[in-house]
């Protein structure tokens, strides 16, 4: 079955996904003995935390139309669907990167694995912004896009500084 969502349910999907890459950065933080490492991993599942708002926020400027249900959807197939889809996506949101993790990643590893977790994330959303019409909020997909994009180039900044100190 094809889908058409809407903003205010990709912003749902959104959030799910911050969550999700949270849990990523404190499973690692978890698994660190370097309290080093452990507080910068700390930081970033902060940071996701704050993504998580920032799509909260985001998500109050939908429009009435923006939230129109799509299809006739009784049974909240279309959210679970979504629900489903952030969680198995590959990316940043999947719980499957957090449970991968066995404590012998280097945080040059984990920078590495997350930066290419949020790509996955892009591309998913790259993807979703086909299954949401303009008149229902397209233009609202772009900007989580652009939130993802400047997480990437963030992450690589760490990735960066990382390798200049080490």
């Amino acid at each position: 079955m094809m889908y058409d969502f809407n903003a205010a349910e990709v912003f749902k999907v959104a959030v799910r996904i911050e969550e999700n890459g949270a849990e990523f950065y404190r499973k690692a933080a978890e698994l660190q003995s370097d309290p080093e490492n452990k507080k910068f991993l700390e930081k970033l599942a902060d940071m996701e935390d704050t993504h998580k708002s920032t799509f909260l926020k985001m998500s109050k400027d939908v429009t009435e139309a923006e939230k129109t249900q799509q299809v006739f959807d009784p049974e909240g197939e279309a959210g679970l669907y979504l629900t489903a889809m952030a969680d198995t996506h590959g990316g940043e949101g999947s719980p499957s990167a957090a449970q991968q993790l066995t404590g012998n990643e280097s945080m040059e590893e984990i920078l590495k694995i997350a930066i290419g977790l949020e790509k996955e994330s892009i591309l998913f959303y790259l993807g979703i912004k086909e299954m949401v019409p303009p008149k229902f909020g397209q233009d609202k997909v772009d900007a989580i896009i652009e939130e993802e994009r400047r997480h990437v180039i963030q992450l690589n900044g760490f990735l960066k500084k990382m390798k200049s100190a080490g």
